[in-house]
């Protein structure tokens, strides 16, 4: 097992993942490269957001994390591979991007605003991990491949992505519309992000629905 999936296995804080890392003759990640390491005290919060779907996303908007609900309404994030699990690569697609953080099709409500926040969450990124490698290229290659982030980019916006309303098409129970809402942790930089329904709405309804229908083939990552 990698010792970053040890140290979340095992609920480390920061100092007792670098020591791990030492242990297994491995350098710490450093500061100024971003995380993918979710805090004791995130896990005991997510543990207890009860059955809302919900992931975490680490600065670069990488799926990290998720549940059983998350899994059972967009669909399970494990059959793509670990390194294409990104909402960048997915709302900007370039020639060469196979994996889909979803199965099937979430819309926002304002693309347009939507759009924007991610570009402009991901530029406040940039900035505080300039020595991150990984985030460097993601953004190289979506500026090549992709005509719409190139037109965003160059805006120079700094901001987070907060909340949203969205659309999710389900193969079996149809339209979805829930209210998207991301909290962000100042000292991981990671993001949980959450989704619910209008209390006793029909879209409630649906989102229980298609929870249950995905209990027996939506999984959670256990990493």
């Amino acid at each position: 097992m990698p010792a970053g999936a040890l140290a979340r296995a095992l609920q480390l804080n920061r100092a007792e993942r670098d020591h791990l890392y030492r242990l297994a003759g491995l350098q710490p990640p450093r500061n100024g490269l971003i995380s993918d390491h979710i805090p004791p005290g995130m896990q005991r919060v997510l543990t207890r957001l009860g059955d809302a779907p919900v992931a975490v996303f680490a600065a670069d908007w990488r799926l990290l994390w998720w549940n059983h609900s998350w899994a059972a309404l967009l669909g399970d994030p494990s059959v793509v591979a670990p390194e294409e699990r990104s909402l960048v690569r997915a709302r900007f697609p370039v020639a060469s991007d196979r994996g889909r953080i979803a199965a099937w099709p979430v819309v926002a409500e304002n693309a347009e605003a939507s759009d924007r926040a991610i570009v402009a969450d991901l530029r406040r990124a940039s900035a505080r991990y300039p020595e991150d490698a990984h985030l460097s290229e993601l953004i190289r290659r979506t500026l090549d491949g992709n005509q719409r982030f190139a037109q965003l980019w160059p805006s120079g916006a700094v901001g987070g992505h907060g909340e949203d309303r969205k659309t999710i098409r389900h193969p079996t129970v149809g339209e979805i519309t829930v209210d998207c809402d991301v909290l962000a942790d100042s000292d991981a930089d990671l993001k949980i992000v959450i989704y619910t329904a209008v209390p006793g709405s029909e879209d409630e309804t649906k989102l229980d629905l298609a929870r249950v229908a995905g209990l027996t083939t939506a999984a959670p990552n256990q990493a």
